[in-house]
């Protein structure tokens, strides 16, 4: 497939995007497999498609110094002049004239010669006279939402939460690519057999910055190697991984994971009980326990039942005090992880916060009589957001008295997280290691 080829699957994934709300990651890898792209390709048609989500606030706010009314222009040639200005304007490896040639090019193909003149003539503008500086913007908010590309109404609550700077350097970090990390399976090699056997396949990879089963992928892809089907590594953030790690697994514990598709930290916890104990793990949808178990049976793990069921409704079907353990990762806003799934950003409003808020604590409530006198309920969520992380556990304690915040949740996690643990709660922000925005909370049951 040509590059040209390329940039027309890229408008096809950004309009369905607009049109359908579609996913970007799962439409993206439909599509890469549709047109069975290179690995040169993909990486190209990735850049471009998660580059222009990215910036969209931006790029339109460039555009409309050069396009009077953009809702006169029809969807996909916004959607080309976007992709081409982010190019243009973002990537400095691709020449100009090559980015405004496939440009015309393209719309000569899906339009006609009137829409190619427009297209080559704003790009030629862009080219001429540059971009408008965003210092033109007065208000504060507008200006660092608009650069950012990130809805004003989620920077202003940002700062509202976290300080003007604190939010600034989370909408900052947003705009760059996550690391890939991976979690080795440590019930089947060690952390140094599978960093001297990725360097024998070509992959670098240094040893991770948080958890201690983790490994830091500087180039090639994992996911593909032989090391992965083996079941020696799983893709998983290390905040993610640090979940497990919080609720302290130890030998023959019995632990359900109530929400648990598509399965990283009930295979983690698994691992972390070195096959002994059990892990009961629940998801709402069949087709996500599926992936659960093909995640198990690929690690070799022969200690978790994955089970179709509503969390909400568990004490229908286990007894109460039945778990040593209970994890609730729950359903958010994923606030956390847009680097990863950029579309978040625009596709969530302040209205779904509430409404998970309710299904957070729904969740939190239904499994709490499950767990033993004594025994640790992890809450976590890959949300920045106050409101489903530090007053969903204020509400539940408020609920519960007899549930207290863990003070030993530092024991369990690295020193390098220790500083931002408060009593038995932490927020990761994504800028503090460049690994997901993450919450955690250990809170005990009293005896």
């Amino acid at each position: 497939m040509t590059n040209k080829n390329v940039r027309e699957v890229v408008i096809d994934i950004l309009v369905s995007i607009e049109k359908n709300q579609a996913y970007s990651n799962l439409l993206l890898n439909k599509m890469i497999q549709k047109y069975n792209l290179s690995s040169k390709d993909t990486g190209l048609l990735t850049e471009i498609v998660y580059g222009t989500i990215q910036r969209k606030e931006a790029l339109d706010f460039i555009l409309s110094s050069f396009i009077n009314n953009k809702k006169k222009v029809e969807q996909w040639v916004v959607v080309l002049l976007r992709m081409s200005i982010y190019q243009m304007v973002y990537l400095d490896r691709i020449p100009e004239r090559a980015v405004i040639f496939e440009a015309v090019e393209i719309a000569k193909k899906r339009g006609h010669k009137g829409i190619a003149s427009m297209v080559n003539g704003v790009l030629r503008n862009i080219q001429r006279n540059g971009i408008p500086s965003f210092e033109e913007i007065s208000d504060p908010i507008e200006r660092l939402a608009v650069e950012t590309s990130h809805p004003n109404w989620l920077v202003k609550r940002w700062i509202e939460h976290f300080g003007y700077e604190e939010a600034k350097k989370i909408c900052e970090i947003n705009l760059i690519p996550p690391e890939q990390t991976a979690r080795v399976n440590l019930t089947k090699t060690t952390l140094d057999e599978v960093l001297a056997q990725l360097k024998d396949k070509g992959i670098e990879a240094t040893a991770g910055e948080l958890a201690p089963d983790s490994i830091k992928i500087g180039k090639g892809n994992i996911a593909s190697s032989s090391l992965f089907k083996d079941g020696l590594v799983t893709i998983q953030d290390e905040s993610s991984m640090l979940v497990g790690h919080a609720l302290g697994v130890t030998k023959d514990e019995s632990i359900l994971d109530s929400c648990a598709a598509p399965g990283g930290k009930t295979t983690h916890i698994a691992e972390l009980l070195n096959n002994t104990g059990s892990v009961t793990s629940l998801d709402l949808h069949e087709h996500k326990v599926k992936l659960i178990a093909e995640q198990v049976s690929r690690l070799g793990l022969t200690n978790v039942t994955p089970q179709v069921l509503d969390s909400r409704t568990a004490s229908d079907q286990f007894e109460n005090e039945s778990f040593d353990k209970i994890l609730v990762d729950a359903p958010c806003s994923g606030f956390g992880v847009i680097r990863r799934k950029p579309d978040i950003k625009y596709s969530k409003n302040e209205n779904d916060i509430y409404q998970l808020k309710n299904i957070q604590l729904s969740i939190l409530n239904a499994v709490a009589p499950l767990l033993k006198k004594g025994g640790i309920l992890v809450y976590s969520t890959c949300t920045v957001d106050k409101e489903e992380n530090e007053e969903v556990v204020a509400e539940f304690l408020n609920q519960h008295h007899n549930y207290k915040l863990d003070d030993e949740l530092s024991n369990r996690l690295p020193c390098k997280v220790q500083p931002y643990i408060k009593g038995g709660t932490v927020q990761i922000l994504p800028h503090y290691f460049g690994s997901d925005g993450f919450f955690i909370a250990s809170i005990r049951k009293q005896v």
